[in-house]
């Protein structure tokens, strides 16, 4: 992979990570300003395909670093991350499958 390439696949991890910040913050916002808005807090467990300690140091820590959601624990076989999210929805593991884990294999490729 040509520098030029990894520049422009650490770019769209960095943009993918501030959109996915400030969408969080603006959700857990809501969520302290109403406390009557309903929440669904969860721990998912999200199946690895990215397989380096590189990779999922960097995903377990961008999960980390997302208001709203925190990584807790990976499996001993290095297959599953499990991720507490303070409002949890059925698309949640496809989000992170989709969103961060996609664009950290793409780099680390």
């Amino acid at each position: 992979m040509s520098f030029a390439t990894k520049a422009v696949a650490w770019g769209r991890l960095g943009a993918l990570f501030f959109r996915e910040f400030a969408l969080s913050v603006k959700d857990v916002s809501l969520a302290v300003l109403d406390p009557r808005r309903p929440l669904r807090p969860a721990i998912v467990a999200v199946p690895l395909d990215v397989k380096s300690d590189a990779g999922i140091t960097l995903l377990a820590n961008m999960i980390t670093l997302t208001p709203g959601t925190t990584s807790l624990h990976v499996s001993e076989d290095r297959k599953t991350l499990y991720v507490h999210a303070m409002n949890a929805s059925e698309s949640t593991v496809a989000d992170i499958k989709a969103g961060f884990e996609a664009k950290v294999r793409e780099v680390l490729a």
